[in-house]
């Protein structure tokens, strides 16, 4: 892998953030693509550096994979932790290397916003995902996930 570039994202970024999210909720078991909902919910993030940020991994000046970070205050950590809400590289850019290099700009690039900790969901076959990230450090926690979802 060279000629990659990873920048943190902006407004002008919107549409390649919204196509990859559409990847990745296309193949995720809990979500479906909507893209209006994503295009809405990473503007908001964008316009609000305070909720998180997105970094993009660009190959030959192509957007070919992000990272979305969410901060959160934790009362166990005592200050700022990082949920890693969405990560994905696109399909024809896999296994070269990109998503080890984004997840690694992702986690220093929380340390530098004075995060504790990184939290990240995955799916549960999804072994390769959990293969890349157990090799980046992340380890299982004894905590499971559980949802609600309020209609509203």
């Amino acid at each position: 892998m060279t000629n990659h570039i990873i920048a943190e994202a902006t407004l002008t970024d919107l549409n390649a953030i919204t196509h990859l999210l559409t990847v990745l909720f296309t193949q995720e078991a809990d979500f479906e693509p909507q893209p209006e909902k994503q295009m809405h919910a990473v503007s908001d993030i964008l316009r609000h550096p305070d909720k998180g940020h997105f970094l993009l991994i660009k190959h030959q000046s192509k957007v070919v994979g992000v990272v979305s970070l969410l901060y959160l205050t934790s009362t166990a950590m005592g200050g700022k932790v990082a949920l890693l809400e969405d990560m994905v590289i696109d399909e024809q850019h896999r296994g070269k290397g990109f998503g080890s290099a984004l997840l690694n700009a992702a986690v220093n690039f929380a340390r530098q916003q004075g995060c504790l900790r990184m939290t990240l969901l995955t799916d549960a076959d999804n072994a390769i995902a959990q293969n890349m990230y157990q090799h980046e450090g992340f380890t299982h926690s004894a905590m499971i996930p559980m949802r609600l979802i309020l209609d509203t």
